[in-house]
């Protein structure tokens, strides 16, 4: 059964009432009966006092001691006077005189040992109980003190006792006082615990029923009460948080149309996914992509409903990372190729958006890449077309030029340096073009970057004499090894030192460091990376210029980069190597002159399967 909140208020405040009212009648009955009690021990005590000091003349005489009968009949008059039993005990318990028995039972009366005013009386001088009394039957409240008749003397007992009685009655009468006063408390009590519960639950009443019209969708309807008490605040409260509702309803409705209506114009497929990995919303663009339809891919697992393992290994690392990843996949059927950007969305419960995964269609782009990635290989190799040249210089040496000195030695030294120089062309651009084709695959072993680096400035150093520059090294001696492929991260930083060596004058420094990366916050790299730096004194590299380095046959200075010989795609083979490992290059000024290219590496070798390697190539 359940009772209302009326119901509810007015039994609980009758049951305090109730409570409160009986405690405080117990508590008044049990005072006023201690009150009377201690008033008539009080006259009890003074009675008792009276009656010693009535037994004392009997026993001043030292030529005669009183007789039964002389004690009994004073016992008597006592009484009369002191309205109360008197009873004179011997110091062995033996009753001498008592005025509520007759003369010949007297010596029938028990012994009073036992009795408890007699024993304190004994002991301490004086004694007090409340009991039935053997001999009347009544109730009685007892006084007892010790009479020393004289230093000779046994002591005596002198003993009043005074009938409960009219106490009783008293006490009786006042119960049935306070019982009466009770009722009519409880009455009134009742009376006004109703009042009081309907005067609450009225307006919670009608809170209640305005709450059930605003879950049912009525937002227009308003609770009317006059009350100005908690009661009125909360019903105007409840007003007020109806209004801020209807308005943010009304604004959470407008955003989710705009919300829709972006996710629906996107040509980017959008998937949410909850902390499970279970779909939550796929817009029009992913249907397209993927053939399901909205209905078909809510709620379900993502690895259930897309068996693509390299879609499923994403959705699974963002999951337990929370981290940003991105990847390209090749879809099986229609070999449309999709790049995946996966962010966490914040969320950690279930129905709650935890990753957001945008794909892009970028198979027009990677056919576009490839056109001209071959196109690339085709012009390296249409490049040797100016040996056509070379062979017409060795012609007309062979026509007659050799036979002349000066002649002869000028075409040979253009043959000569022609030559180097495509054939420097030529192995650079097939280089570039097999890694970014895929065809270069790098091996996953690790190695000491000390050793590396060791290496590379064995080769350099005679190079770096030739011209008196200075080779420093600066490697962190508690580096973790890396894992990667040692005879391309050799290329790599012969590429760097070559470049220093070329664009610094001569006597300059050029220092090798290694060390690891620092951690910046949440943001990319992680701090589990190693920072590798080539740096040098030279003429340095322009802030607007340094972007573009990276790119294929770009040059700073083009005329003294093809009077050292450069081909323009050295740091960009540069770049591509250290893509392919998972990592990142830049260049940056070193104060207070020349370049600084930075190689960072991560540790963490799972990196470089997500990263995507053509990344740069996109741009």
């Amino acid at each position: 059964m359940t009772w209302s909140i009326r119901w509810k208020v007015a039994l609980g405040t009758l049951v305090a009432v109730a409570c409160g009212l009986l405690i405080a009648g117990v508590m008044t009955v049990r005072s006023l009966e201690q009150r009377y009690l201690a008033q008539f021990g009080e006259a009890l005590e003074a009675k008792t006092r009276l009656v010693e000091y009535g037994f004392q003349p009997l026993f001043l005489s030292s030529l005669s001691r009183p007789t039964p009968s002389s004690l009994q009949e004073t016992a008597r008059d006592l009484s009369n006077r002191a309205s109360a039993r008197v009873t004179l005990i011997a110091a062995d318990g033996t009753a001498l005189a008592d005025s509520a028995v007759r003369d010949a039972d007297l010596s029938a009366v028990e012994n009073h040992t036992s009795r408890p005013e007699i024993q304190q009386a004994l002991s301490t001088g004086q004694g007090q109980d409340i009991r039935s009394s053997h001999t009347t039957g009544e109730r009685t409240m007892y006084r007892a003190i010790l009479m020393r008749p004289s230093q000779d003397a046994p002591p005596l007992v002198v003993r009043v006792g005074f009938p409960m009685l009219v106490l009783d009655r008293e006490i009786a009468e006042l119960q049935q006082r306070l019982f009466l006063a009770i009722v009519v408390a409880f009455l009134v009590a009742l009376t006004l615990s109703v009042w009081l519960a309907h005067s609450i639950t009225k307006p919670l009443s009608d809170i209640a029923s305005a709450a059930r019209h605003l879950s049912a969708g009525n937002q227009t309807f308003h609770v009317r009460t006059t009350a100005q008490d908690e009661v009125g605040l909360l019903a105007s409260t409840l007003n007020h948080m109806a209004e801020q509702l209807h308005a943010k309803i009304d604004e959470l409705s407008e955003d989710r149309a705009q919300l829709l209506a972006v996710l629906t114009s996107m040509v980017e497929g959008v998937m949410v996914l909850d902390s499970r990995g279970h779909v939550l919303q796929i817009n029009p663009a992913l249907e397209r992509m993927f053939g399901i339809s909205r209905m078909e891919a809510r709620g379900r697992p993502c690895t259930e409903l897309f068996r693509h393992p390299q879609l499923n290994d994403l959705v699974t690392a963002i999951l337990r990372s929370r981290t940003h990843h991105q990847d390209e996949i090749v879809l099986p059927l229609s070999g449309r190729c999709l790049q995946i950007e996966a962010s966490p969305a914040g969320g950690e419960r279930e129905n709650e958006a935890s990753v957001v995964l945008v794909l892009h269609d970028i198979t027009e782009l990677r056919r576009l890449e490839k056109i001209r990635k071959d196109f690339v290989a085709n012009v390296s190799h249409e490049l040797r077309t100016p040996l056509t040249s070379i062979k017409g210089y060795v012609e007309a040496l062979l026509d007659g030029a050799k036979d002349d000195p000066a002649a002869s030695t000028k075409f040979l030294e253009i043959i000569l340096k022609q030559s180097d120089r495509l054939n420097l062309i030529i192995e650079d651009l097939l280089e570039l073009s097999k890694i970014e084709s895929g065809g270069v695959s790098f091996k996953e072993e690790p190695l000491e970057l000390r050793s590396a680096i060791d290496r590379t400035l064995s080769m350099i150093k005679p190079i770096a004499d030739k011209t008196r520059h200075r080779l420093v090294t600066t490697i962190d001696p508690s580096l973790p090894p890396v894992t990667g492929d040692e005879g391309r991260l050799v290329q790599v930083l012969t590429n760097l030192l070559d470049n220093a060596i070329k664009y610094t004058p001569a006597g300059g420094t050029i220092t090798v460091g290694a060390k690891l990366a620092p951690s910046v916050g949440n943001a990319e790299p992680p701090a589990r990376a190693i920072d590798l730096s080539v740096a040098d004194t030279g003429i340095g590299i322009p802030e607007e210029d340094r972007p573009r380095v990276f790119e294929r046959f770009y040059r700073v200075d083009k005329a003294r980069s093809r009077e050292l010989g450069g081909t323009g795609l050295g740091l960009a083979i540069v770049k591509h190597i250290v893509e392919g490992h998972g990592g990142q290059v830049w260049v940056e000024a070193n104060h207070p002159q020349g370049s600084r290219f930075v190689v960072r590496l991560p540790l963490n070798p799972t990196a470089r399967s997500l990263h995507h390697v053509n990344e740069a190539s996109r741009a």
